[in-house]
């Protein structure tokens, strides 16, 4: 699972990407219906990844996210000094114990690009609290290149 968040004056959103052992993308966006830090978006990505895995049966998973803050305090290596995101860390972890083996870990921007813009796309929409929209993702070009041009 691949998890990030985004944090705007108008919006926030939460982008989660899970990979199937087949290497089958499932993506999703959020948008978060009230206004925080990028840090609260990014655990906000974190929790609502744990609590759809959880909701489906996965026991097992490989995390990974590129905010370095929210991955190393998950892990213990990193203190939660801001009062807001204590609770937000208490959360993570309490899902994150509902799971049999697990891995968390950071990777770079580059690597996350999916649930980036996924988190950037729910940020940038920022839906009112009841709202629902699919929005499909194709692979297309909408002209055809023709032969000698």
């Amino acid at each position: 699972m691949y998890f990030d968040g985004a944090a705007r004056q108008d919006g926030a959103g939460a982008g989660v990407v899970f990979v199937t052992p087949q290497n089958h993308l499932m993506p999703y966006a959020f948008t978060l219906t009230q206004l925080c830090t990028n840090n609260m978006a990014e655990y906000q990505a974190l929790i609502l990844g744990l609590q759809m895995a959880i909701e489906i049966g996965v026991r097992d998973m490989d995390i990974y996210g590129d905010s370095e803050l929210v991955v190393n305090q998950v892990l213990g290596e990193y203190e939660v000094k801001k009062e807001d995101l204590i609770p937000y860390h208490q959360w993570a972890l309490q899902l994150l114990n509902q799971l049999d083996d697990i891995h968390v870990g950071h990777v770079p921007r580059s690597a996350n690009k999916l649930a980036d813009a996924l988190a950037n796309l729910a940020a940038t929409l920022a839906l009112g609290v009841e709202e629902f929209m699919k929005v499909p993702g194709c692979n297309r070009w909408a002209v055809s290149l023709l032969e000698g041009e």
